[in-house]
């Protein structure tokens, strides 16, 4: 039994077809399906139920399953540790990261990449919930989120900083001058919403009782777009205030509600080996300008 067979044969459980799980190993579909059939052999159990348009697993399939994985990240971890005893010469960081922590990532990520020049850096941007998954499949090292509504039993989440639910309107708009802005006032103006899902949306969807008084006329999961928006009209969004970091010609009024507070985090798995590489990156974050402006700003 080899490795690189249970790594097949858990890429098309995860994939449950031969083709997508050949695609995503860059591998040719015989070959995936050869090395499954050779470990099928050699245990003297069939693992997949096949027919000409689909695969499952077998009860000895769904048996094995766990031990592959566990197999797997096991072989991972040892990797890991080799290349962290390398002093962070080599190895790969993958980061997961929500849209409104985009503007606060550059500062560190250009820091990391000039001092540790040959650790590669994988950076995906997809909503909180879709992240937690990867997190949980060991697929990310951590995840760079606003704290959850509800603690997750796996995961550890370290405070980096306070931060508030806001309006942001462009510069010229009749409330940048205000210092906060009431839910009543918003109802005013018609507003560019993230989508559902995205945490800011999911914090005001908390707030908001009923958006029967309000006027949305856009709902957009891309927080650049709108913010190309609100700067070109008089349109309001609402986003967790950091999300502005940097940006020019917008202003951030922090929502004049109770628990307005949106605490950014770093999240990471529970009783797992942690790579000096991820800790080495969550101390430059910590320690750049734009996460101790936000600490700052709570002092």
């Amino acid at each position: 039994m080899e490795l690189r067979q249970l790594r097949y044969f858990a890429k098309a459980a995860e994939t449950l077809n031969f083709s997508d799980a050949a695609k995503a190993l860059n591998i040719a579909q015989s070959s995936l399906s050869q090395q499954i059939k050779q470990l099928e052999d050699e245990l003297n159990v069939q693992l997949f139920l096949r027919n000409s348009h689909s695969i499952r697993l077998t009860e000895a399939g769904e048996e094995m399953l766990p031990y592959a994985l566990r197999t797997i990240h096991d072989a991972e971890t040892c990797t890991d540790r080799i290349h962290d005893l390398q002093k962070l010469q080599s190895g790969t960081l993958n980061i997961g990261v929500t849209y409104s922590f985009s503007p606060i990532l550059t500062e560190t990520v250009m820091s990391f990449m000039k001092m540790y020049p040959y650790i590669k850096l994988y950076i995906i941007y997809k909503p909180m919930g879709e992240l937690m998954e990867l997190l949980a499949k060991r697929d990310l090292d951590f995840v760079l989120a606003f704290k959850p509504t509800q603690a997750m039993a796996d995961v550890e989440s370290h405070i980096l900083f306070q931060n508030s639910l806001s309006a942001i309107v462009n510069a010229n708009h009749p409330l940048a001058s205000k210092e906060k802005v009431t839910l009543t006032e918003l109802q005013k103006y018609e507003l560019a919403l993230p989508s559902k899902g995205l945490q800011a949306r999911n914090a005001f969807d908390k707030l908001v009782t009923s958006y029967n008084g309000f006027r949305i006329h856009v709902e957009l999961n891309e927080v650049n777009i709108l913010l190309k928006l609100i700067r070109q009209t008089h349109l309001i969004t609402i986003l967790a205030e950091d999300s502005i970091y940097n940006e020019h010609d917008v202003k951030a009024i922090p929502l004049d509600v109770p628990d307005n507070e949106m605490i950014g985090c770093v999240h990471i798995l529970k009783d797992t080996y942690h790579k000096n590489s991820m800790k080495e990156f969550v101390r430059l974050l910590s320690e750049s300008l734009a996460v101790k402006k936000r600490q700052n700003s709570w002092i």
